[in-house]
């Protein structure tokens, strides 16, 4: 093989390995979203059923069907998602499906990435999510639940308050839009972050802090 030739494959091979990352990183969650078709082919939800949409609050629900009996749930939370995931995917796990009630749970992750978007962005995210589901379903209820307190990013708490308080405000002014405040449920007191509902590490809740959601969620599930 001459020089020439193989500095054209060598060329031709870092191309491909430069569009491969990219499309890894525009697209980061293609495996976990593949895994959802994939398990749709298998057994279509049924349509007008309650779609619950967002990261890892969601995925780490194992029980979140089982926790709502006589309610069609769908469960589609992939970890370390953030809003503009969600947004990315919309047309593979949202629309198709029809639901009746959308739940999402976003925002956390959008404040604690190495960009650490501040609420005003993690607002206008929010809105183009709300906004493409609109636009594909315009007669589904859409719940935001807020963005819960963390012991381990309570150092985000001022602006995860901020991002809450924005987010509702702008949720007041939409059709069918509802904000579902969890937040202010996993306080003490004192106002600091009850660690007792979390897990070691104490990022993700434990049974405890899903026994809070679940009481606040199923007042809101449409029958």
């Amino acid at each position: 093989m001459n020089k020439i030739l193989r500095s054209r494959l060598t060329i031709l091979l870092i191309l491909f390995l430069l569009s491969f990352t990219s499309c890894i990183h525009r697209n980061p969650f293609r495996n976990d979203i593949h895994a959802f078709l994939e398990k749709d082919k298998i057994v279509a939800p049924a349509k007008n059923s309650i779609l619950f949409i967002g990261s890892s609050s969601f995925t780490l629900w194992t029980t979140l069907e089982t926790d709502f009996p006589g309610y069609p749930i769908i469960n589609r939370g992939f970890g370390g998602s953030t809003i503009p995931d969600l947004t990315l995917y919309v047309n593979d796990i949202v629309i198709p499906y029809q639901p009746k009630q959308i739940f999402i749970y976003a925002g956390e992750n959008d404040l604690s990435t190495p960009e650490n978007a501040i609420a005003v962005e993690v607002l206008d995210r929010y809105k183009k999510l709300y906004q493409t589901i609109r636009t594909g379903l315009p007669n589904a209820e859409v719940v935001f639940i807020s963005i819960k307190p963390c012991p381990s990013r309570w150092h985000l708490e001022s602006v995860i308050v901020d991002a809450n308080q924005k987010i509702e405000a702008y949720i007041k002014t939409q059709p069918k839009s509802i904000f579902l405040d969890v937040h202010h449920a996993m306080l003490l007191n004192d106002s600091t972050v009850n660690p007792d509902l979390f897990r070691e590490g104490k990022l993700h809740m434990n049974e405890k802090g899903y026994d809070i959601w679940k009481k606040i969620i199923q007042l809101q599930l449409m029958h």
